[in-house]
């Protein structure tokens, strides 16, 4: 992070009398949030400071490096044991006098979010969650428990909408539910994909392989055994056995790496393990010298970083072991879905996005649209500053009514 994230600070100024003063609180904030945290400390309807630590607890995944002009309060992070962490700077910033608004990060095994939540609306400020919410129907134990956490704020700010229908069955009201989706760095994104040609592509496509004729399918993830790259590896092969060739670019590293290596060998399918990579343009070149993006296990802010770049997305279409961003895959227009677990499905699936050499200008247009009607930045801002105004939720607010816009 930048300077000013270095030591805490309690500077109160540019705060402005009569607008909402808003406590973000979350862990940590990862370089995926770094677009949408300064769109919002540029607001102009209301002033939002920032909570949390330098880095993340678990150390897994690289920090946010946010200009001077964000209010940043350092909130150090305890890793407690297992999933639970500690971080007591979430409840003294929950109660302090300066904010009259606090949004807590959703996490339901962090005991300082409880607290937190608990003693914000005791003192009367008004409590919103900021996370993925339901990502499946509450049953069980775990359901109960769920439910509880869930009650805690007044309003929540989900990812996606199938959270809130879940959240509405649950007996929430849906005025209070606001869709915010999720971002990465759209501006960033457009810059780095106007960059790059085809005849860029192409010779990328030489570089990593050998030919550039061959279509590639790509992954950008942690190499990690939840992710399933295993069966992805699988189905490519079986398309070989058919007759339908394709290269594998995996971008991400993680501890199933040296799994991965040994298996794709083992299939026979020629791999190209880029490994971790934080540099857009790289990862803009790289996506977009590929046919098709596929995530055999969740899918979440993968499915914005290929969409942003014209790429289709397939990921399996089973809506209780999902993210919120799977939403955005619209069979035959922006991806396909496959019966989760199954090689031949996901292998069904991926052959109609090999059939050219690089995904159509049809399929292009459908993925960058997705990302500019809700998956981005802007769109995030807006839903938040509505819901941070009092407004009620509106999934699908339209993008041309007046916006307050930004600070300069």
């Amino acid at each position: 992070m930048g300077e000013t994230d270095a030591t805490p600070t309690r500077d109160t100024g540019g705060r402005r009398p009569g607008r909402p003063q808003v406590a973000v609180i979350y862990h940590f904030f990862p370089h995926y949030r770094k677009a949408i945290v300064e769109a919002l400390a540029r607001s102009r309807v209301a002033d939002f400071t920032f909570i949390g630590d330098d880095h993340e607890y678990l150390d897994s995944i690289e920090p946010a490096k946010l200009s001077d002009r964000v209010r940043f309060v350092l909130a150090p992070t305890h890793r407690v044991g297992g999933p639970f962490m500690w971080q007591w700077g979430a409840v003294t910033n929950a109660v302090d006098r300066r904010y009259d608004t606090v949004i807590m990060h959703a996490v339901p095994h962090w005991p300082c979010t409880w607290i937190g939540a608990i003693l914000a609306r005791l003192l009367g400020k008004r409590v919103f969650f900021w996370g993925h919410g339901y990502l499946a129907r509450p049953r069980g134990l775990k359901g109960l428990l769920r439910r509880a956490f869930y009650a805690l704020p007044h309003e929540h700010m989900f990812y996606g909408r199938i959270s809130k229908a879940y959240a509405v069955e649950a007996g929430w009201d849906p005025a209070s539910l606001h869709v915010i989706y999720n971002s990465l760095d759209l501006h960033e994104q457009e810059l780095a994909r106007a960059a790059i040609t085809r005849d860029m592509s192409r010779a990328l496509r030489t570089r990593l392989f050998g030919d550039a004729a061959t279509p590639v399918v790509a992954c950008t993830t942690r190499l990690i055994a939840l992710r399933r790259l295993d069966l992805l590896i699988d189905a490519l092969a079986l398309l070989a056995a058919r007759g339908v060739r394709a290269n594998l670019l995996l971008v991400g590293d993680g501890p199933e790496r040296a799994r991965l290596e040994a298996h794709a060998r083992e299939r026979g399918v020629r791999t190209h393990f880029e490994g971790a990579c934080y540099d857009e343009r790289r990862i803009a070149e790289l996506v977009m010298a590929s046919n098709v993006v596929v995530a055999p296990g969740k899918v979440g802010l993968t499915a914005m970083h290929a969409m942003a770049y014209g790429v289709p997305v397939v990921t399996h279409g089973d809506a209780d072991d999902q993210m919120p961003e799977w939403e955005a895959v619209v069979p035959g227009g922006t991806g396909s879905l496959f019966e989760k677990g199954d090689v031949g499905s996901l292998a069904a699936a991926i052959e109609p996005w090999l059939r050219g050499e690089f995904p159509s200008d049809a399929t292009r247009d459908a993925c960058h649209a997705m990302v500019a009607r809700f998956w981005n930045p802007s769109y995030q801002r807006r839903a938040i500053e509505r819901a941070v105004l009092g407004r009620p939720a509106d999934d699908l607010f339209d993008v041309r009514e007046p916006d307050p816009g930004v600070e300069p």
